[in-house]
């Protein structure tokens, strides 16, 4: 995608093949910074302090990251299983809730154990992952445009008004987003579209990243605060709802950023469709219940009690809690399947059950 008329994805091998390139997120739109990560601590670090964040993304980043560790482990003299396991195992532990990430490691331990020539296999597979998801975000938006044509042809050819929550964006995948895929692709073919974008407190995604992105890419938007989405869909203002996921259950729960199902419930009762746009490696097959069963990050509670901005030019954060007032910061909810339309994924569209999302395996 575009950044200032240049084409970038958020992680790229470095040309010294010792390194991967990322987008340092945690200071967009701010200032543009590209960060090179080199070791094991660099892929742990990136992750849990959401300098690259968004579960493809994460996903990747970690797969690069158990060749980082052989490499390392390599160049120490101190290359053996057991000590490639506990690297792998470490950077598991950088973010729990999103499944990309436990996936994409084992995938690369599965293959390196395959293999003799195990730094090299690991980053063969890392790279292949890497087009991979590329390439099920593309997919995600050539069927899911099809959702948002049908609207148009409805509301014949006015636009079609959309409401995102978080950064579903390439800016959390590698290119083309999940939930901003199809927005894209009918950007594209010149369909009227207008995406209302969630701030997203309380890092606030949306108005800073998915805000970024869309008007990078010249696609029509508006922030709003997190809890105006109900009101807009009470008035009519609002055709469709389409989010992320970091995590998909076997029968349809999905959990996405904090907020997400209050989102859900206002669609449902409001009869909007409620969309989640997902790469198969974010459905987590081993769980039936994601309420009871998928592990919800807690993260630093100076994250709800500080904000971050520009005052003269300047990055600042500024408190905006009493100083003695305790804060709650859960990173996720769950969605329940019965409040999801449809899952938008690289081999289709699918309902939210057991029974439709195992035909897509």
């Amino acid at each position: 995608m575009n950044i200032s008329n240049k084409q970038y994805t958020t992680i790229w091998l470095n040309e010294d093949n010792q390194s991967v390139s990322v987008i340092d997120q945690r200071i967009l739109p701010f200032k543009f910074e590209i960060l090179s990560l080199k070791s094991t601590e660099d892929v742990f670090n990136a992750i849990s302090d959401m300098t690259v964040r968004g579960a493809p993304l994460i996903g990747v980043t970690g797969a690069f990251g158990v060749w980082l560790s052989a490499l390392e482990l390599v160049k120490a003299n101190n290359y053996n299983l057991d000590n490639l396991k506990k690297e792998a195992e470490y950077i598991k532990s950088s973010r729990p809730t999103a499944i990309n990430l436990a996936y994409a490691v084992d995938r690369i331990m599965a293959k390196m154990l395959d293999s003799s020539d195990t730094v090299s296999i690991a980053l063969e597979e890392a790279e292949i992952f890497r087009l991979e998801e590329i390439e099920n975000c593309r997919l995600i938006g050539l069927h899911g445009v099809s959702i948002i044509e049908e609207i148009s042809k409805k509301k014949q050819g006015e636009t079609v008004n959309i409401l995102t929550h978080c950064n579903a964006g390439w800016l959390a995948c590698i290119d083309y987003g999940t939930a901003t895929a199809p927005i894209y692709e009918a950007f594209n073919k010149g369909i009227k579209v207008h995406v209302w974008v969630d701030e997203t407190r309380p890092r606030n995604q949306g108005a800073r990243l998915t805000a970024f992105e869309l008007g990078e890419h010249g696609v029509p938007h508006t922030i709003i605060a997190d809890n105006t989405g109900g009101h807009l869909m009470q008035h009519g203002m609002v055709d469709m709802v389409i989010v992320g996921s970091d995590r998909t259950t076997a029968n349809g729960d999905v959990a996405n950023k904090i907020g997400t199902y209050l989102k859900a419930l206002a669609a449902k009762d409001n009869n909007i469709p409620f969309y989640v746009a997902l790469p198969l490696s974010t459905i987590d097959m081993t769980m039936n219940n994601g309420i009871a069963e998928i592990p919800i990050e807690t993260r630093s509670e100076d994250e709800v009690r500080f904000m971050e901005g520009v005052v003269n030019g300047e990055v600042t954060k500024v408190r905006i809690t009493p100083e003695n007032s305790n804060a709650l910061n859960y990173g996720f909810d769950v969605t329940p399947a019965r409040l999801v339309t449809g899952l938008i994924t690289e081999r289709g569209i699918s309902k939210a059950d057991k029974l439709e999302i195992a035909k897509l395996f």
